[in-house]
């Protein structure tokens, strides 16, 4: 957007935390923030200019939401693509793109797209259902995917031996090959109207193995030269090849001879970017606005070492939340905290997320351990 002046009016699908933070960085571009939502006490609800509280999915819904907006943008895939569609045809700009939506949205045709365009990534099968599965007879172990709706850690099975199978989901999943991986890393990608593409620094990830959700993240990533590289070209050319405009994260496995594979990709703010806020000189949520308006891409380089937790619900408490150890953590110097405004708690139920910052990585890795035993969220 070459002329940036006025008011300009922003929709946003979804009003959970990603939205809440890009709202509170589109408040510095003087750009008016509309948000949707289904829950009435979402995370945006008292910080964007107007809130409607309606489905996501429901044609008439986002249709009537996005029609007198400037740009539309989303915080979850979920949503009704058909209404993007016709809202691009009317002339509003929808950023991710309507058709990206639509391919990330289903797991399989993901999976397709980086085969036909030669992005590696682990061997996959599809199938309809449990029973054609079973019928494979593939060898074990697996992991299966559902297509659709797989969100926040759910929709993923492990299959490890033919009694895992019972657990195994009826839907359409894919079945990827497993991948005894070095390490899991992630590349925040960048891309505008007039093409320009800038990366973040490559991340590294650990995750919460019950709850199959990023625990831990390590910014920026001290692997070799060789390897970073790599990860970075990849991000770069899956975001050419969709020809995204917005910011795209790009899941990536470090496979133990040194392959770089992509496992999922996300159009929207995420998770490995939220260190990006303090520690990096341009954040995820301000290169998104950049993006979608068609302005220059700002400055990605790191500031310091960060490490970001995220703060999730404990398992055992459901009900109105409570933060335990605020104050000894926030004791320690480069400790910033950032809870999402939800009211109630939940087991793993994402809460907020913390951000070290450390001239010293192993410093910051020290600060983080202890934040993380500290910081409890309960009811």
């Amino acid at each position: 957007m070459k002329d940036f002046y006025g008011e300009l009016k922003l929709g946003i699908l979804g009003g959970g935390q990603l939205g809440r933070m890009l709202i509170q960085e589109s408040i510095n571009f003087n750009i008016s923030s509309h948000v949707l939502d289904p829950d009435a006490n979402a995370p945006c609800k008292d910080l964007c200019e107007k809130f409607v509280q309606g489905s996501l999915t429901d044609y008439e819904t986002v249709y009537n939401f996005g029609k007198n907006l400037d740009i539309l943008t989303i915080e979850i895939e979920k949503v009704n693509v058909d209404a993007l569609e016709q809202l691009e045809k009317e002339g509003v700009k929808v950023y991710p793109q309507s058709r990206v939506i639509r391919l990330i949205q289903d797991k399989g045709t993901q999976k397709q797209f980086f085969k036909e365009n030669d992005i590696e990534t682990a061997s996959f099968q599809l199938f309809k259902n449990k029973e054609d599965l079973i019928k494979a007879n593939i060898p074990f172990p697996f992991i299966q995917k559902l297509r659709r709706d797989g969100y926040d850690g759910k929709g993923v099975c492990s299959i490890k031996t033919e009694a895992d199978l019972e657990k195994a989901f009826h839907e359409p999943s894919l079945i990827e090959e497993w991948i005894p991986f070095e390490k899991e890393l992630a590349v925040i990608v960048a891309r505008n109207e007039d093409g320009k593409v800038k990366t973040f620094p490559c991340v590294e990830m650990e995750f919460n193995p019950e709850a199959n959700l990023v625990e831990f993240l390590i910014s920026p990533s001290t692997l070799s030269t060789e390897i970073l590289d790599l990860a970075n070209e990849t991000a770069i050319k899956v975001a050419e090849r969709l020809k995204i405009v917005g910011i795209l994260a790009v899941e990536l496995f470090l496979t133990k001879d040194g392959k770089i594979l992509v496992n999922e990709i996300a159009p929207r703010p995420h998770n490995s970017g939220h260190q990006s806020i303090e520690g990096n000189y341009t954040s995820q949520y301000e290169q998104l606005i950049r993006a979608i308006f068609n302005l220059p891409l700002g400055d990605t380089r790191s500031i310091q070492h960060a490490v970001m937790i995220n703060l999730l619900g404990e398992k055992g408490f459901d009900g109105p939340a409570k933060y335990e150890g605020l104050n000894e953590a926030l004791a320690l110097d480069g400790v910033y905290l950032h809870l999402y405004g939800k009211k109630s708690t939940k087991p793993f139920r994402k809460m907020g997320h913390v951000t070290i910052l450390d001239e010293d990585r192993q410093k910051a890795i020290e600060k983080a351990k202890f934040v993380q035993r500290t910081i409890k969220v309960k009811s």
